[in-house]
């Protein structure tokens, strides 16, 4: 940083600091999809511009098309065609297969503790992708945002998290734009736990103080309904929310692998 001057002026007064940049723009999107208020949130240059817009229409985009691919709640998705034998893996969007291969890697990696194979309402045990989907969809539907010169976003997908920028963009420094996120606190949900300033990377919590009983341990074949939470932050919101899942319903054999395997990305328990 330069050293601010302060030779007398032509007035005989020594010149002023300069004035601190102004803050950046800022601009929102919300649509309700798979079941959760998505936002979308940019700031920097021309966040009112048409490029801007048309960024985020694409991003909505493709997390509606994932929701139409793999929602549990549709009867037309390819998901409920598929467990309904409706359609062969084939037939389905090559993001089916994608996602069959995401859960196979996914449970070797946390060693069996994460599993695309959930309880249905039958009580016997289905293809449901649903705890990799969410995160898998706002990664990619970070693509189209990560065009956009000058300017950071944040895509908040029912409370997890993923913030990114142009690659241009700066990390640090007095040109580097970041947010602070807040992880709640899983005994008291009116505070906040901790604060993270990050300029990029993806954050996403397991637990169950919002949902109550919802995660399945697949070792003991039962939902997990102990409190508290785990955060895990890192580069993608995929992976992220795969070991905090993972993590949550794991034992110490699960958290070695993390530590072997996840070498960019970070955990914290509540």
């Amino acid at each position: 940083m330069s050293r601010r001057d302060t030779r007398p002026s032509q007035t005989g007064v020594p010149d002023s600091a300069p004035a601190p940049a102004p803050a950046p723009a800022r601009r929102a999107w919300v649509e309700q999809i798979m079941g959760m208020p998505i936002s979308i949130h940019l700031r920097g240059d021309d966040v009112d511009g048409s490029a801007a817009s048309e960024a985020v229409a694409s991003a909505f985009r493709i997390l509606r098309e994932m929701d139409s691919i793999f929602s549990t709640y549709r009867d037309d998705s390819d998901l409920m065609r598929l467990r309904r034998e409706e359609l062969q893996v084939s037939q389905c969007s090559p993001l089916v297969e994608e996602a069959l291969r995401i859960g196979q890697e996914a449970e070797v990696l946390t060693r069996g503790a994460f599993t695309t194979l959930l309880p249905t309402g039958d009580g016997d045990l289905a293809f449901d992708p649903t705890g990799l989907v969410k995160g898998w969809a706002v990664d990619r539907a970070s693509v189209p945002l990560l065009a956009l010169e000058r300017i950071s976003f944040c895509i908040n997908a029912g409370g997890d998290i993923l913030i990114g920028a142009h690659p241009d963009m700066p990390t640090d420094g007095p040109g580097a734009i970041t947010w602070r996120v807040g992880v709640e606190d899983p005994v008291d949900r009116q505070r906040i736990a901790s604060t993270l300033t990050l300029t990029r990377g993806a954050v996403a919590t397991s637990g169950t103080a919002a949902r109550g009983a919802h995660l399945y341990d697949p070792e003991s074949g039962e939902l997990v309904g102990r409190p508290g939470s785990v955060t895990v932050t890192g580069p993608t919101l995929l992976w992220a929310d795969i070991w905090a899942t993972a993590l949550f319903v794991g034992s110490e054999r699960t958290s070695a692998a993390f530590a072997a395997s996840a070498t960019d990305y970070l955990s914290t328990a509540l």
